[in-house]
C-alpha cells in the first residue's frame, strides 16, 4: 500500500504502520504521478485547507485521478479485474436531518460542503466497465488524535467545551478503525460501486458525548452554549455543521458485510480519551 502524505513526519508515521509513504503535494500532482502510475486503485480521503483553494485543488487531484486510472492496463498476471476509485464525500452533503437519511437520501448540502456533490457526481459518472467509482461519506471520524471529538477532548482538558447551539442536535459518528474497514471492503469486493455511508448508528447527541468526557478528565470542563450567530462571526460556516442535527443510516455498506465495532463515543469516552492522549503523545516523538 502506498499513501501520499505532506511531510517526514507524517512519513514516519505511515511506514510505522507498514505503508510505503510518498511525500507530495495534493496540488502539484507532478509530486506523485510516478507513484499514482503504478496503483491499481486510489483512495481519495485528503483535502487542503490551508490554501483556501481547497474545492479547486480536490477538483485537479480527482480529474488526475480518473485519467490515470483509465490509463491502458498492462498485461500483469496478478492486476485486479477492474481499477477504482473511492472519493471521501461527508454526511454533511445530506443536510439536516432527523428522520433517517440513507443513501439514497437527497443531496442537501449545507454551504459549507456546497461543492462536494458536484465532486461526487464526477466521480460516480467516471465509472466504466473497467474502472469501479465509488463515494464514501463518513459521519464525523473518532479515533486517534485528530478531528471534530478530538477538539472536544482537547477542549474538556483544557477546561472549557464549548458547544454551538443547544447541544441536543445529533451527529452521526464513525471510528476510525471502523471506517478503514469499510474503505478495504470496497476495494476488495469487485461488485461494489456508487455511494455508501459510513455511521455507527449510535444517534448521540452532543450534550451526550460531552457529558461522557466529563468524568474522564482531571478538572471537571465548563460547558459554554454559543448561540449559532454568534458562532457564525467567529466560526463562519464551519458553526452551521457544529449545529446540525443528523441521523444516518448505512444500508448498502452494511449489505457488503461491514459492520461497526463502536456504537457510541459516550459508551467508550475513557478509551477513546486514552487513544486521543496516546496518539498526541506518539504525534510528539515521531
Amino acid at each position: 500500500m502506498t499513501a501520499l502524505v505532506r511531510d517526514n513526519g507524517k512519513a514516519r508515521l505511515v511506514a510505522k504502520r507498514g505503508a510505503h509513504p510518498v511525500v507530495g503535494n495534493l496540488a502539484d500532482p507532478d509530486s506523485f504521478k510516478s507513484s499514482a502510475e503504478a496503483q491499481d486503485g486510489y483512495v481519495h480521503t485528503a483535502y487542503d485547507r490551508a490554501s483556501g483553494r481547497g474545492p479547486e485543488i480536490e477538483k485537479a487531484a480527482l480529474e488526475f485521478m480518473v485519467t490515470t486510472a483509465k490509463r491502458p492496463r498492462t498485461a500483469a498476471p496478478s492486476a485486479p479485474a477492474r481499477r477504482f476509485i473511492i472519493y471521501t464525500s461527508g454526511v454533511w452533503v445530506l443536510g439536516q436531518s432527523r428522520d433517517p437519511a440513507d443513501e439514497a437520501a437527497p443531496v442537501n448540502s449545507i454551504a459549507l460542503t456546497a461543492w462536494r456533490p458536484a465532486h461526487e457526481q464526477f466521480i460516480l459518472g467516471a465509472a466504466t466497465e473497467q474502472l469501479r467509482t465509488m463515494v464514501v461519506r463518513p459521519g464525523v471520524v473518532y479515533g486517534g488524535g485528530t478531528g471534530i471529538v478530538s477538539d472536544l477532548f482537547k477542549s474538556a482538558s483544557n477546561g472549557l467545551v464549548r458547544v454551538v447551539g443547544d447541544g441536543n442536535n445529533h451527529w452521526p459518528l464513525v471510528y476510525d478503525r471502523d471506517l478503514a474497514d469499510l474503505y478495504a471492503r470496497l476495494a476488495a469486493n469487485q461488485d461494489a460501486s456508487g455511494i455508501y455511508h459510513a455511521n455507527d448508528e449510535g444517534d448521540e447527541r452532543v450534550n451526550d458525548i460531552v457529558s461522557a468526557i466529563r468524568p474522564y478528565v482531571s478538572v471537571k470542563p465548563d460547558v459554554r452554549y454559543v448561540p449559532i450567530e454568534e458562532a457564525r462571526s467567529k466560526m463562519g460556516a464551519y458553526a452551521e455543521a457544529m449545529a446540525l442535527d443528523l441521523v444516518v443510516r448505512s444500508p448498502r455498506a452494511r449489505a457488503l458485510g461491514w459492520a461497526p465495532t463502536l456504537h457510541s463515543v459516550a459508551g467508550n469516552a475513557a478509551r477513546l480519551l486514552e487513544e486521543w492522549r496516546n496518539a498526541n503523545a506518539q504525534e510528539q516523538t515521531a
